[in-house]
């Protein structure tokens, strides 16, 4: 079968489904994540023994640690998985909800009401739990999901699609509502980018930089997604010290590898001499390479780089930081906004008004007073899991959870009314 065909196949059978869906009442879309948490437990020897390969794999072809250590996959992570989808199950049905709803003056009732928004595309890399996280997102707010994971996380992947499916069948609903593209050429990427239009109403990639540049380039479908994770601390100068340690600390070292981890810290000149050392001191006892400006250098007493602005536009994804000087909240936030992706910036204050003039003007989707910026998770916003963050300035912005993968129709009920 040709790429094009097998492809074009997929596309059709999502396409049904996603219709086979609407009839789906949210208790029964509800008993299929239950069985499917039910069957994660019951096969989890099965999908470790997959997740093994798939770390061979990337050992073998010396793929970097940081994407390693999104692809491991042990018992407490299934375990969290399983919380995920249970928690999504527990969630009210985002579809059909009446958002507004308005009388006119010659009677004729509007309602704005949410619906699916129908066939989705995620292209994503290295995490296995995105797809048992999507695909439970996605059926519970109606939509069918077309999966195309890394590589370097197929058998995984593969794993954990076949026992979505085998959940589905179990409720005896349409299999094809979450379909993972087996097929592992990146000509079906390009297939699904730019020959798919008729059967595939949204795009949404998850990963590096290269990946979303690549569906930027090539998609005739909508995308909502986010280049990369570039994200800021700016400690201001009126910062409590034990809280900008914790919150940098936690924000950079929690884990590195995620898009919400810090990647360049900046500080303010006024209050260098109280908390730079303190705060670069507790992160190069956990390791972290410090690359800083000519100011910062002062207060290292080892070697350290001086940063250039090729480190202002780094994602590290690696226990490494830049680290700059600025003359107060308004160079931090023109700094924020020029090397910035958008993603999550936090600052520490204890100046209630600095912190606004901050929240206010920063770009970024997400925007966080004296909290960590690894906060920037669906599961931590409370929605169960996420599908990505969206950096796009439209809908949806953040955490794309279950109210974000649905869209809305007007609805006019009327008596008879005709227009003058």
């Amino acid at each position: 079968m040709s790429k094009n065909l097998y492809m074009k196949k997929i596309g059709e059978k999502a396409k049904l489904a996603s219709l086979n869906l609407s009839n789906l009442n949210v208790n029964k879309r509800n008993s299929v994540l239950k069985q499917f948490s039910q069957y994660l437990k019951a096969n989890e020897k099965s999908i470790l023994s997959a997740n093994k390969k798939d770390i061979a794999n990337a050992k073998f072809k010396k793929i970097k640690d940081s994407m390693i250590d999104r692809l491991k996959l042990n018992s407490k992570k299934i375990s969290q998985i399983r919380n995920s989808i249970e928690k999504i199950a527990k969630f009210k049905d985002p579809v059909g909800k009446t958002l507004s709803s308005w009388k006119r003056p010659n009677g004729l009732i509007i309602k704005r009401m949410s619906i699916p928004i129908g066939v989705i595309g995620i292209i994503y890399e290295s995490r296995p739990n995105v797809t048992s996280d999507v695909s439970a997102l996605c059926f519970k707010s109606g939509n069918a999901v077309i999966l195309r994971g890394g590589s370097e996380a197929f058998h995984s992947n593969k794993i954990l699609s076949k026992i979505f499916k085998r959940a589905l069948k179990k409720k005896k609903c349409d299999e094809n509502c979450v379909q993972f593209v087996e097929r592992r050429g990146r000509n079906h990427v390009d297939y699904l980018l730019s020959g798919m239009k008729n059967h595939v109403d949204l795009i949404i990639p998850r990963g590096g930089k290269s990946l979303v540049k690549k569906v930027l380039k090539k998609s005739v479908v909508s995308i909502i997604g986010h280049y990369e994770g570039l994200c800021h601390v700016f400690v201001d100068r009126e910062a409590d010290l034990n809280m900008a340690v914790e919150v940098v600390k936690n924000s950079k070292m929690r884990n590195v590898s995620i898009c919400g981890a810090t990647e360049t810290l900046l500080i303010d000149k006024k209050c260098l001499k109280t908390h730079c050392k303190p705060i670069l001191d507790q992160l190069s006892k956990l390791g972290c390479k410090i690359i800083g400006d000519e100011t910062i250098k002062k207060f290292i007493s080892g070697k350290m780089k001086i940063a250039t602005k090729k480190d202002w536009e780094t994602e590290y994804l690696s226990p490494t930081i830049s680290v700059k000087s600025v003359n107060g909240v308004v160079e931090a936030i023109d700094h924020i906004n020029r090397y910035g992706s958008s993603h999550t910036d936090s600052i520490v204050t204890k100046n209630k008004k600095t912190a606004k003039k901050f929240l206010s003007n920063i770009n970024s989707s997400i925007a966080i007073h004296n909290a960590s910026t690894q906060f920037a998770d669906g599961g931590e916003f409370g929605f169960g899991a996420e599908v990505g963050i969206s950096t796009n300035k439209l809908h949806p912005r953040g955490p794309i959870g279950l109210d974000q993968l649905t869209t809305y129709k007007y609805i006019l009920e009327g008596k008879g009314q005709i227009r003058k």
